[in-house]
C-alpha cells in the first residue's frame, strides 16, 4: 500500500511538473545536440524532484563521434577530379558518334548509288540483243569489155570462226582433269574448285561454280572470298558491270569478311573500266577511311595506282 501510495503521489505530482517543463513548440526546430542537451537537463531536473533520497538515474545516450577533418585536406578534389573526366568522356563521345554520323552519311550515299546502277545492268541485262542489221550488198556492176572483171569485196572483219566439236571436246576434257578437292569442308572444297577453273581461264565455269558457292554457302566464313573471285572472274572475262555488281554485294554483306577490302579495290577498277572515275574515286576514299590502317602493301599499290587513273583530286 505505502508503494503504491507513493506511486500515485509521484505520478500525480510529476503530472504538472512535466507539462510546466514539456519543450515549446519552437524548441523543436533547434538543432539535434542543444535539443538533446535540454532534454538531459530537464530529466535530471524530473530525476531529483522524484527521487530526492538517491541518485538520479544518468540517461543512456550516446552522441555520435563528430567526423574528424583534416585541416587543409581539398574535401573537392574527387569531384572535381570526376567532373574533369566526364567532361573528356563526353567530348570523346561528341566526337566519336560524329565520326560515326559522316561515315553512315557516305555509306548511305554509296548504298544509294549502287542501288540505282545495279538496276540500270539489270535492265540492260535484260534486253534482249537485237542482230545487227543486215543490208543486201549492190551487185557489181557489168562492164562493156566482153571479160568483165568481178569487182573485189570490200574488206570486212572476219567473224569468229564457232567453236568445233573438236574444240569443244578438248574444253571439255581439259575441265574435267580439273580435280575437284574433297576434303571433308564442302563450302571450301566448293570455293577451292571454282578457284582451280579460274586459275586455269575457264571464266564462264568458274562463274558458274563460285556463284553456286555463294548461293548455298553464304552465311559461312568463305564465301567472301567465293564473293570476291567471282567478280574477278566477272573482270577477267571482260564483264565489269557484272563485276561492279559482284564487289559491291561482297562489301555490303560482309564489310568484315576475308576479302572485303578486297571487293572494294576491285570494285574501283570496275568502275575506271566502265568510265566512272568519279565513282571509282570514291570508293578508294571509302577504301581508305573504312580499312586504311589494316590495308596490304598490294592493296595500297592497288588503290594508289587506280587514283592515279582515275585522276582523284
Amino acid at each position: 500500500m505505502r508503494h503504491a501510495f507513493f506511486a500515485t503521489s509521484c505520478l500525480a505530482w510529476s503530472a504538472p511538473l512535466l507539462l510546466a517543463i514539456a519543450p515549446p513548440a519552437v524548441a523543436q526546430n533547434a538543432p539535434v545536440e542543444v535539443r538533446v542537451d535540454r532534454l538531459e537537463k530537464e530529466m535530471k531536473a524530473v530525476q531529483r524532484k522524484v527521487f530526492p533520497a538517491g541518485a538520479p538515474v544518468e540517461a543512456q545516450i550516446v552522441r555520435p563521434a563528430a567526423p574528424t577533418v583534416v585541416p587543409g585536406s581539398p574535401s573537392s578534389s574527387p569531384i572535381s577530379d570526376l567532373t574533369a573526366r566526364v567532361g573528356a568522356l563526353e567530348s570523346q563521345l561528341a566526337s566519336i558518334t560524329g565520326q560515326v554520323e559522316e561515315n553512315s552519311f557516305k555509306l548511305k550515299q554509296l548504298e544509294e548509288a549502287f542501288t540505282k546502277y545495279k538496276a540500270e545492268i539489270e535492265g540492260r541485262l535484260l534486253q534482249p540483243e537485237t542482230p545487227p542489221e543486215v543490208r543486201p550488198t549492190a551487185a557489181a556492176p557489168v562492164a562493156a569489155d566482153p571479160a568483165p572483171v568481178a569487182a573485189k569485196p570490200a574488206p570486212s572483219k572476219p567473224a569468229p570462226a564457232p567453236a568445233t566439236p573438236a574444240a569443244s571436246e578438248a574444253r571439255k576434257a581439259a575441265i574435267a582433269a580439273i580435280e575437284r578437292p574433297d576434303t571433308g569442308d564442302a563450302a571450301m572444297d566448293s570455293y577451292s574448285y571454282g578457284f582451280r577453273l579460274w586459275d586455269a581461264k575457264f571464266y564462264p565455269e568458274a562463274q558458274a561454280q563460285l556463284k553456286a558457292t555463294v548461293d548455298k554457302y553464304g552465311d559461312a566464313s568463305v564465301a567472301s572470298r567465293a564473293q570476291n573471285l567471282l567478280g574477278r572472274a566477272y573482270l577477267d572475262d571482260g564483264k565489269p558491270a557484272l563485276a561492279s555488281v559482284a564487289f559491291y554485294e561482297n562489301y555490303q554483306k560482309r564489310p568484315r569478311g576475308d576479302r572485303a577490302a578486297d571487293s572494294l579495290a576491285y570494285l574501283g577498277e570496275a568502275l575506271i573500266q566502265l568510265k566512272k572515275p568519279a565513282d571509282a574515286c570514291k570508293v578508294y576514299a571509302e577504301l581508305e577511311q573504312v580499312y586504311g590502317t589494316s590495308l596490304s602493301a598490294s592493296l595500297r599499290g592497288m588503290m594508289d595506282k587506280g587514283r592515279t587513273k582515275a585522276k582523284c583530286s
